[in-house]
Parts: structure tokens; C-alpha cells; sequence
């Protein structure tokens, strides 16, 4: 279902996500820079230590004018006890609907584990100016300091 990733310049997709106040419009953000980071799964360890560490930066994105948005296929509810369990303070939001969001982004991809080949979500991250136009985008990202660079790459707008 994927339709190619997005690369620089492409328009943030007009695409709705399951947020746990309701539905979250992407095209909504225009107007702003925005941050759309993309996980594969709530409360493993590699997802924790990305959400904590945007959380930790949380402050410093809203200062320099950035939403920050984390996605998973996980549901609202999922995200609620992920969010609480670990004190995150970014919102997450859940694409429930046969991949539409992850397939307009190109994060849903064909991965392998122990030679087995399966449908998942690339660990991904994509800034986005004001212009609701994508200005870069981080692909296969290790969570080590990434959060630092997206804040870096974001302040430089």
C-alpha cells in the first residue's frame, strides 16, 4: 500500500489520524512547523527511549514553534497507559486505518527478522515548515541523540 516515500518539497498529506481526544488532521498544522516521527510499537524498548527523549525536548520544540506528533498503529487507548506508564508529554496518535498514513508517508514497509520477511513500520521522522511543505526526512533512524538532531534541524527553519 505504500506509495513511495516522501521526499523534500512534497505537501504534508492530507491524511486523518486516531488521536485520544479524537481525530487529528494533518493538513490542520499548516501554519506551523510540525514534526511527525513514526515507531513501530508502544512500550518496547527502542520506542520508549525515543518517546521519552522528544518528551524531554518537548519545551524546547514549542519554544522554537514546533508541534510534535509520534505515530504507531497502536490504539488511543494503548498510547493512554504507554504515555502514563512513562510520563511522555508528546501526543501520540494511532493509524487505524489499513495503513492509510504510514502508506502516504512510505513508513510501512517490507521488513526482515531472523530471515522472515514481514509488513512494518520504518522508524521514521519527518519536518515539515510552516508552508505545510516537507523540509527533511530521516529514514531506518536509531534513536541514540535523534531526537537532539530532529530539535537541531527544527530551530534551524
Amino acid at each position: 500500500m505504500s506509495e513511495g516515500p516522501m521526499t523534500e518539497g512534497d505537501a504534508i498529506p492530507d491524511v486523518t489520524l486516531a488521536g485520544a481526544d479524537g481525530p487529528i488532521r494533518l493538513a490542520d498544522y499548516r501554519g506551523a512547523p510540525l514534526v511527525v516521527y513514526f515507531y513501530p510499537k508502544d512500550d518496547t524498548p527502542g520506542c520508549t527511549r525515543e518517546a521519552q527523549d522528544f518528551s524531554v525536548l518537548a519545551a524546547d520544540f514549542a519554544a522554537a514553534g514546533v508541534a510534535v506528533l509520534g505515530v504507531s498503529k497502536d490504539s488511543p487507548a494503548k498510547h493512554a497507559k504507554f504515555a502514563a506508564k512513562h510520563g511522555l508529554t508528546i501526543p501520540l496518535a494511532s493509524d487505524d486505518d489499513a495503513n492509510t498514513v504510514l502508506g502516504a508517508f512510505g513508513a510501512w514497509q517490507e521488513k526482515s527478522l531472523y530471515g522472515r520477511k514481514y509488513m512494518g513500520i520504518d522508524r521514521s521522522t519527518f519536518l515539515f515548515g510552516a508552508d505545510g511543505t516537507l523540509v527533511r526526512a530521516w529514514r531506518k533512524v536509531k534513536v541514540a541523540g535523534h531526537a537532539e538532531q530532529v530539535l537541531a534541524a527544527a530551530r534551524a527553519l
